[in-house]
């Protein structure tokens, strides 16, 4: 299992990923996260810059920003989603996030079938903020503190790719089987990572291009996640070879900003 570390500048842990993100995070201790979704669909450099000004209006540091959501043309290909990360992480790194070699920051970058942008953008982000009364009574129990858990696909952390995706190429009824009883596990297995409740989730994202309704009382159903309702966006993975991602979350507070 991936290591949590403290981020102590931004109020959150988070569980260790690779170069381009962590693979989600969890409030502190006396602090929540915010969810907040950029109706504009700013560019990235745009983006970053409407989250510094917002942070700076409530008087956050840039190092409160803890999760990102990202909207791409289409997919890359490997070597190209690397290419796009690097310049990505630069502004991370400037903002002090990005330390030790270590990325906090946990994301989502997927690929809409339909309106699709003409190049990447932003489509929402978290921040942490401190919760109310923390002073009088804060929450040390990590079950009950708000998360995120990044996305992913059916491609297992650390291992060749693309030789190592579940079912490779395989879009059969099994080989997509395969593939979301993949990243199910693997939502579950960073929420228990990060220490989170998976019965508390308030939100499950899927994007895929595939008809997964088959595959509702088998796997989404028996995983809990249907009670909440499944937010399936028609999106693919950012990379190709890639069929299914989902991200899930545990937030009590969401915005929308739609200037």
């Amino acid at each position: 299992m991936s290591t949590l570390h403290h981020f102590t500048p931004g109020n959150f842990e988070f569980l260790e990923g690779g170069f381009p993100y962590s693979q989600g995070v969890i409030a502190s201790p006396g602090f929540e996260l915010v969810r907040v979704r950029l109706a504009s669909a700013p560019t990235i450099a745009a983006g970053f810059e409407r989250i510094a000004q917002h942070l700076e209006s409530i008087g956050r540091p840039l190092t409160a920003l803890c999760a990102i959501e990202l909207r791409s043309p289409r997919p890359f290909s490997f070597s190209g989603f690397h290419d796009f990360n690097v310049g990505y992480v630069n502004t991370l790194t400037q903002w002090g996030l990005v330390r030790n070699g270590l990325n906090p920051v946990g994301r989502s970058n997927v690929c809409p079938v339909f309106d699709a942008p003409g190049e990447p953008v932003f489509h929402a982000f978290c921040y942490t903020v401190p919760a109310e009364l923390a002073s009088a009574q804060p929450s040390t129990s990590s079950s009950t503190r708000d998360f995120v858990v990044a996305g992913s696909g059916e491609w297992p952390d650390g291992q060749a790719f693309p030789q190592a995706v579940i079912a490779r190429g395989d879009l059969s009824p099994a080989g997509l089987a395969a593939k979301v009883d993949f990243v199910i596990k693997t939502m579950k297995g960073r929420c228990a990572g990060l220490g989170g409740d998976w019965r508390r989730l308030s939100a499950a994202q899927i994007y895929t291009a595939e008809n997964f309704h088959a595959l509702l009382e088998s796997h989404f159903a028996s995983a809990g996640l249907t009670a909440i309702g499944l937010n399936w966006h028609l999106c693919k993975p950012p990379i190709i070879e890639l069929e299914f991602e989902m991200d899930v979350r545990s937030l009590s507070c969401e915005r929308v900003l739609f200037e």
